[in-house]
């Protein structure tokens, strides 16, 4: 836990983004078998937690995705995001070291 709150600033972002990331995918792969406007809870769960995504994603794509391949595009953002941000945080030093990993 103690290694948790040290670093609280690399895993909170970085879990967010994964949980995106996943529902993005679960999105893509329920998308391919129900409607867009389908009513289910889970449906409406993974649009609610999506569309502020596809959102900041579809203008960066200027129309050239489908919108059935949207979701992909987007998650494939958010890997990038993640890790971008690990990547600055490593930059400043301020990224957690791996667990049993030796200091150089």
């Amino acid at each position: 836990m103690d290694y948790f709150l040290t670093y609280w600033y690399f895993h909170l972002p970085n879990y967010v983004l994964a949980a995106v990331f996943w529902t993005m995918l679960g999105r893509f792969l329920l998308g391919l078998f129900v409607p867009l406007d389908w009513d289910n809870f889970i449906w409406r769960f993974f649009r609610l937690l999506t569309d502020p995504v596809l959102a900041l994603i579809r203008p960066l794509t200027f129309g050239l995705v489908p919108e059935g391949l949207l979701p992909l595009v987007a998650a494939f953002g958010l890997v990038v995001v993640r890790f971008a941000y690990w990547v600055l945080l490593f930059r400043l030093g301020w990224a957690p070291p791996l667990p049993g990993a030796v200091a150089s």
